[in-house]
């Protein structure tokens, strides 16, 4: 006998985070308590993600009900207006009538998560038969339910990955049997750069522009540029460690950042994402290269730098000034790396050094997330800073703002989120790397050893 399907009650932060959950339960049922419409009515107003997202879902909502007598029967759920999404045979229910069983509740009544739970506890009794599940983005009102004998759930589709340590690192260890075990078809020198196109077996698991290295300390390192139904073509990266190769006088320190900047230093290149604890350098290779591509390339017309501001400790207040003033606090990573990029040229003295301060801090624009909605940027070197904190539809907003001849460069350590209700897991920099794995014009590099001082290296393993 088949099993009947599942009724699930959505917290309201669970359609908060992500407005198409409504229909993301294939053929099993919904349930809103009364509760949840009231905390999306109170949570619609203003600019914010989450309003965006509480409208959206009363829009849902609003399109489902249209010509629906009775309630009590549910709602059918069908595919919403403008989305193509696999909806199941599920129904939408709400809550009609007032839940009176109290007496169960451990817990003062009134407070939402324990009308929730409330509705939870009703539910149960009433349909014995079925299974009732309670989905949260809270793991406290998951502990509440645990404590009534509710089973709760955190809301998984909105993971790009079920394990951090799936995520696609951009970097593939090679040991020295590689040339043997495989068929050098062809090689070539072009433009002063080397070329391989050897064989590839079913079970290879490739992707474009995906940094290969021996693991012998003077081994091969290459990036892989094209690939074939039976072969792969690889180029010998640049090494950036010597001196003739140094980027606005930045060498890389360990392979991973050599790989870094050859990725950032490629035209053909125009999405790169960089991960990495503190003190690995992304923000400074990132500069390095948007300055040698903006200056001394002219490829680009200015970099333009943002982050999410999402404050570690308490707030600070209204901060005064113009877009630009206002990011600046934020920006702290930028000037210390811009300080460390125009000391490297020690040739001009401190007249050089203040001429190209002038012409660095014009060619450099601070920008604020929250005007980026309807803009394009043509020509541009786009930083991301602290991507973590970016919700995936955030980082769509911003990645489609990209117009011809942009570049944009996504810097971030998924350990390190201040968002809540993103994860490791969740984050719009997780969704960025795995999603873009596959295309030809993107890469992608974790950068593991830190290069700030001992003292930050042994801080980061210790503390």
């Amino acid at each position: 006998m088949a099993e009947r399907p599942r009724l699930y009650i959505l917290d309201t932060n669970v359609l908060m985070h992500d407005p198409t959950a409504l229909f993301r339960f294939a053929e099993h049922d919904i349930f809103l308590p009364m509760i949840v419409l009231e905390e999306l009515d109170r949570g619609k107003k203003g600019v914010s993600e989450v309003a965006r997202n509480v409208r959206q879902v009363s829009r849902f909502i609003g399109q489902l009900m249209g010509g629906v007598k009775d309630l009590d029967e549910g709602v059918p759920l069908t595919e919403p207006d403008g989305l193509r999404l696999q909806v199941g045979s599920g129904r939408l229910f709400f809550q009609t009538r007032p839940f009176e069983n109290g007496a169960e509740l451990i817990g003062e009544r009134g407070l939402a998560d324990n009308e929730i739970l409330l509705a939870a506890l009703n539910l149960k009794h009433l349909y014995d038969e079925r299974q009732v599940v309670l989905v949260s983005k809270d793991i406290n009102l998951r502990i509440k339910a645990a404590i009534h004998g509710i089973t709760a759930e955190d809301y998984f589709n909105d993971r790009a990955l079920d394990d951090l340590s799936l995520l696609y690192s951009g970097v593939l260890e090679l040991d020295n049997r590689f040339w043997e075990e495989r068929d050098t078809r062809d090689s070539w020198t072009d433009n002063g750069r080397t070329y391989y196109r050897i064989g590839r077996s079913d079970d290879d698991e490739w992707y474009p522009n995906q940094c290969l290295r021996l693991d012998d300390n003077n081994g091969l390192e290459a990036i892989v540029r094209e690939l074939g139904k039976d072969s792969v073509m690889l180029e010998v990266a640049r090494d950036y460690r010597r001196s003739q190769h140094g980027v606005w006088g930045i060498h890389a320190r360990n392979p991973e950042q050599n790989f870094a900047l050859n990725l950032l230093m490629d035209p053909e290149i125009d999405f790169v994402t960089l991960l990495g604890t503190a003190g690995t350098g992304k923000t400074l290779l990132a500069l390095a290269a948007g300055l040698s591509q903006t200056l001394d390339d002219k490829i680009y017309r200015e970099i333009i730098m943002t982050r999410a501001t999402v404050s570690v400790g308490e707030e600070i207040g209204f901060l005064p000034g113009t877009e630009e003033e206002k990011m600046t606090p934020w920006m702290g990573a930028l000037t210390d790396n811009l300080e460390v990029l125009t000391d490297s040229d020690e040739a001009g003295g401190d007249w050089g050094r203040a001429v190209t301060n002038e012409l660095v801090a014009s060619r450099i624009k601070i920008r604020s997330l929250n005007f980026m909605r309807g803009r394009t940027f043509l020509n541009r070197y786009l930083i991301i800073d602290e991507a973590q904190n970016l919700t995936p539809k955030q980082m769509k907003t911003l990645i489609t703002r990209a117009g011809p001849g942009t570049k944009i460069v996504c810097l971030g350590n998924v350990e390190q989120i201040d968002t809540p209700y993103l994860t490791e897991t969740t984050s719009g920099l997780t969704f960025a790397v795995d999603r873009f794995k596959d295309w030809q014009h993107a890469g992608h590099i974790t950068l593991r050893r830190g290069e700030r001082s001992r003292l930050a290296d042994f801080a980061s393993e210790q503390l």
